[in-house]
């Protein structure tokens, strides 16, 4: 098991989230934080990843927290969203 791993199941485990959440949505949440942070900018990447995550925890409210089917929707519509965002962003200068 990679760093990465063991640190994510820790997290997911303190954080009391579905741990089928994480595998579901690892892969997409990292592409867009490199896909901000290589066409946006590099601070913007881990925010960008919070600001999903924060938007979607608002949408599905606590009482849906614990269905894991719900949180993964809401995080890849968020995904989603976010990297359109990403692809049409022009940079300053």
């Amino acid at each position: 098991m990679s760093e990465r791993e063991r640190w994510c199941a820790a997290a997911v485990a303190e954080l009391d989230l579905p741990p089928q959440v994480l595998a579901a949505v690892a892969d997409p949440v990292l592409d867009l934080v490199r896909e901000v942070a290589h066409g946006v900018d590099r601070p913007s990447a881990p925010l960008t990843a919070f600001l999903v995550g924060l938007s979607a925890g608002s949408a599905v409210g606590s009482a849906a927290s614990s269905d894991a089917d719900v949180l993964v929707a809401a995080v890849l519509e968020r995904v989603a969203l976010a990297r359109s965002a990403a692809a049409g962003w022009e940079r300053d200068g």
